[in-house]
């Protein structure tokens, strides 16, 4: 027995219920994605501010004379002396401390990278509202670390 005259397809009930749970998910998935964007700026500045560090040092060893990196505290901008300078995100906020001079809130700190490869000792902090970011870096080999 055959049906010639049957319908096939969806109901209205079916549509309505697979686009509620679309528009769910699309929902949920931006709100996570939200979440996660302060957390990767953090992030990224903390690479962009080590990695500065890391050229700083290695153009010392090339050019053979020092090179200076400074962070101004005040103006939240960092860079190469002489080289330009980078902005940091008005969301973040920003510290440095010193193992001679303790913390450095204000102003502007002078990180000095020597032709030996070796870099000033210092903490670099960045954070944001959920989370903090450490830069430390060692006197004696200038490693640049992100913890």
């Amino acid at each position: 027995m055959t049906y010639i005259g049957k319908n096939k397809g969806f109901t209205l009930l079916e549509l309505l219920i697979v686009l509620f749970l679309a528009t769910l998910m699309l929902g949920l998935s931006s709100v996570v994605f939200v979440s996660a964007l302060p957390s990767s700026r953090l992030d990224a500045a903390a690479r962009e501010v080590s990695a500065t560090i890391r050229q700083a040092r290695a153009l010392a060893q090339i050019h053979g004379e020092p090179q200076t990196v400074t962070i101004n505290l005040d103006s939240r901008q960092y860079g190469i002396e002489g080289r330009g300078t980078k902005k940091l995100s008005p969301e973040l906020g920003i510290k440095v401390t010193d193992p001679f001079n303790g913390e450095v809130l204000a102003g502007e700190y002078r990180l000095q990278a020597h032709i030996t490869g070796a870099v000033d000792g210092c903490t670099i902090v960045l954070w944001n509202r959920k989370k903090a970011v450490s830069i430390q870096t060692d006197p004696i080999v200038g490693a640049v670390v992100i913890k």
